[in-house]
């Protein structure tokens, strides 16, 4: 009775010894349900990920992502389009060139266009998996262009144009930055498709993407 007294006791205070685990705060905690969404889907796809696996791996509960994400699709869209935003938003703060300079208007293109290009190659599986999830899940009722973090992208890209270019442009800005979008996105998610392997390198069909892209967008320059 005296042992199974003194393993007790040495088990609470090998329990009162050990340091509470810091309260996480609300917004520590959709990070890291976001971060763990977007490496399980990257691994799983959509089909395979499920909110169990991205709650391992969060540390969080289920119950904890469904405060934040009312469905997995919801969880889906924004794994991938938040960071697209920070990138969109980091890269428009740091190439803040002069108004009217013509080659720095094409130098800043062709910079965005191939960090663009590297964004939407590390996540191709993602992009891919949207793409099929939007048109086959259940889940899936509004179009990829109604999506609040698209819309996000494309409003922000709209603004920039105009506030370099002016309101007077042969072509809208907020169909300029939607066209210059899906032709980088579908050059690359269809590369294998579209480029016989013999026809040009990687960094020749980037060159020719870039160039395609900035010839769009110089256009409106030609008032």
């Amino acid at each position: 009775m005296a042992k199974g007294r003194m393993t007790e006791d040495a088990t609470m205070a090998a329990e009162q010894e050990q340091p509470r685990r810091k309260r996480r705060s609300s917004e520590e905690v959709a990070d890291r349900i976001l971060d763990a969404a977007a490496e399980e889907f990257e691994l799983a796809g959509y089909a395979g990920a499920t909110t169990a696996a991205i709650a391992r791996r969060a540390e969080v509960t289920e119950a904890q992502i469904f405060r934040f994400y009312g469905s997995k699709q919801e969880l889906f869209r924004a794994a991938i389009f938040k960071p697209l935003n920070r990138h969109l938003v980091a890269f428009h703060e740091a190439n803040q060139g002069p108004l009217g300079d013509t080659q720095t208007m094409r130098d800043m293109a062709r910079r965005y266009i191939n960090e663009l290009q590297d964004f939407m190659a590390q996540h191709s599986r993602m992009f891919m998996s949207l793409i099929v999830a939007t048109a086959y899940s259940p889940e899936a009722t509004n179009p990829v262009s109604d999506m609040e973090g698209l819309r996000a992208y494309f409003e922000q890209g709209a603004k920039t144009m105009t506030s370099r270019m002016g309101d007077s442009v042969p072509v809208d800005p907020k169909l300029m930055v939607r066209v210059s979008f899906v032709a980088v996105l579908a050059s690359l998610m269809f590369k294998d498709w579209l480029f016989p392997a013999d026809m040009a390198t990687d960094e020749e069909i980037r060159d020719a993407i870039a160039g395609f892209v900035i010839d769009g967008i110089m256009a409106n320059e030609e008032k």
